[in-house]
C-alpha cells in the first residue's frame, strides 16, 4: 500500500500584517480584513522530499500534496485530474509579431473545463477536512461549476450566485452538477454581497476569490506544475487573465515557495495582468502608481472570467506585477476576438475569450516595447473555449440543387 504524502502545512497568515491564524479550523478573511496566506514548514520539506519523484507521481494537481494543506486522503476530491498541457502555437506567435516561443497553458482539460477545478477542489477538500457541509460563492460561470461538481463529488450542498448574463452554458452546468443557482441583476460583487448576507441565516461557508485560504493553494499549482514542465525554470514572462487574481498571486506564491525548497533559483518571470478595457481596475491601479484598485464601474466586457469590478487581492497583484517587472494591460473587445481568431486559424487552439486577452496582451506588450519580441512567452488559457458562443460559419448547402464547386 502507498504511505500518504506527508503533510508540511503549519499555519496560517494574514497577507497584510503577517498575524498568524490556527490552521485547525476554518477561516475566512483575517481580522484586518485581508486574504489570509498558508504556510509550510519549508524547511522540513526541503530535506525530506524530492521533487523529480513528486513530478513523476500521476493525479494531476493532486500529486503535490507535500505543498498542499490537506492531511488525509479522504479529503482530497478528485475527477480525473491531470497535468495541463503546454501547447507551442508557433504561427500564432509570428502572426503576433513574436520571435520567441510562445506556449499556452491549456487549462480547459482540467475538470468541469477551467482552471477553477484547481481552486475549488482544494476549498472543497479543506471545507469537508473541517465538517463544513454547505458551502456558497459568486461566480462569473466557470468557478461556480467547479464548486458544484467538487462539493456534490463530497456528499456537500452548494449555492452559486452569478450575474444575470452569465453563459447559459455555465449556469447549466452548475445546475445539472447539483449546486442551487440565482440569476442575480448585478456584477460579481453584487453576488458577493448576496453571499454574505445569507451567511447567518443560511448557515454556508463563504468559497469566494481569496475569501478563503485555500483557493490560492489549488492556483499556485499551475506555477508547480510549469516549472517542471520547463525543466525546473521559468519562462521570461507569463500573461494571466486577471478578475480576482487567485491564480496570479498563487503562482507569485509558488516560485518564492520553489526557491526556498531549493527547486529554481531567483530568476522570476514578468507578470503581466490582462484585463479588459471594460473592466481594468487593476490596470488603472497600476498606472496610476496606487497600491490598492477602486471599483470599476458600469464593467462591460465578454470575457466574463475578468469582469471583476473590485478585488479583494488587488494589493496581493500590483505587488506580484510590479516586484516581477511586468505590467498590468488592457485590451479591446475587438482585440481579444482577433486573437481568438487567429489562434484557431493559425494553430487549431480554441482558446476561451479570457485566454485569448492574454495573446492580445502580449502583442501590446511586445508593440509598445515592454517585453522583447524573442522572449519565451506562457499565456494562460483558463477555460475551454467551447463552453463560448462562437461565430456562425456554416454555410447551407442544398444536396438536391447543383453545386458551385468553384464557390467553395
Amino acid at each position: 500500500m502507498t504511505q500518504a504524502p506527508a503533510n508540511y502545512f503549519t499555519h496560517l497568515e494574514c497577507s497584510e500584517t503577517g498575524e498568524r491564524y490556527a490552521a485547525d479550523q476554518p477561516h475566512n478573511l483575517s481580522e484586518a480584513g485581508k486574504p489570509l496566506l498558508a504556510r509550510y514548514d519549508l524547511g522540513t520539506l526541503k530535506s525530506e522530499t524530492d521533487r523529480d519523484a513528486i513530478w513523476a507521481r500521476g493525479g494531476g494537481f493532486w500529486k503535490w500534496r507535500e505543498l498542499l494543506p490537506v492531511a488525509d486522503k479522504a479529503h482530497v476530491c478528485a475527477l480525473g485530474e491531470l497535468d495541463t498541457p503546454l501547447i507551442d502555437v508557433p504561427a500564432t506567435g509570428r502572426a503576433s509579431g513574436a520571435t520567441g516561443k510562445v506556449w499556452v497553458k491549456d487549462e480547459g482539460r482540467l475538470p468541469t473545463g477551467s482552471f477553477k477545478a484547481r481552486g475549488l477542489a482544494l476549498a472543497v477538500a479543506m471545507a469537508h477536512q473541517y465538517g463544513l457541509k454547505r458551502l456558497a460563492m459568486p461566480t462569473n460561470g466557470n468557478a461556480g461549476a467547479a464548486l458544484s461538481a467538487y462539493a456534490s463529488r463530497m456528499g456537500m450542498e452548494s449555492w452559486c450566485f452569478a450575474p444575470e448574463d452569465t453563459p447559459e452554458a455555465n449556469l447549466r452546468e452548475m445546475a445539472l452538477q447539483g449546486a442551487k443557482v440565482f440569476k442575480v441583476n448585478g456584477f460579481i460583487h453584487h453576488c458577493g454581497a448576496l453571499v454574505g448576507a445569507g451567511k447567518a441565516e443560511m448557515g454556508w461557508f463563504d468559497v469566494s476569490t481569496l475569501k478563503e485560504p485555500y483557493r490560492i493553494e489549488g492556483k499556485k499549482t499551475m506555477g508547480l506544475e510549469l516549472a517542471a514542465q520547463l525543466g525546473w525554470r521559468v519562462p521570461d514572462a507569463i500573461f494571466y487573465p486577471t478578475g480576482g487574481g487567485t491564480g496570479l498571486i498563487g503562482m507569485w506564491k509558488a516560485f518564492d515557495e520553489m526557491e526556498q525548497l531549493g527547486w529554481i533559483g531567483s530568476e522570476r518571470p514578468k507578470m503581466y495582468a490582462v484585463q479588459a478595457e471594460g473592466c481594468a481596475p487593476i490596470v488603472k491601479a497600476y498606472e496610476d502608481g496606487a497600491r490598492h484598485a477602486e471599483e470599476w464601474l458600469d464593467a462591460k466586457t465578454a470575457a466574463m472570467g475578468i469582469r471583476v469590478p473590485k478585488a479583494i487581492g488587488d494589493f496581493l497583484i500590483l505587488d506580484a506585477v510590479r516586484q516581477s517587472g511586468g505590467a498590468a494591460l488592457a485590451v479591446s473587445e475587438t482585440a481579444i476576438e482577433t486573437a481568438r481568431t487567429r489562434c484557431a486559424r493559425e494553430d487549431g487552439l480554441l482558446l476561451c475569450p479570457e485566454g485569448a486577452a492574454t495573446l492580445a496582451a502580449m502583442e501590446k506588450a511586445m508593440g509598445d516595447g515592454l517585453l522583447a519580441r524573442d522572449a519565451e512567452c506562457v499565456l494562460f488559457n483558463c477555460g475551454s473555449g467551447l463552453k463560448y458562443a462562437m461565430p456562425d460559419g456554416a454555410v447551407a448547402l442544398d444536396r438536391h440543387g447543383d453545386v458551385d464547386w468553384d464557390a467553395m
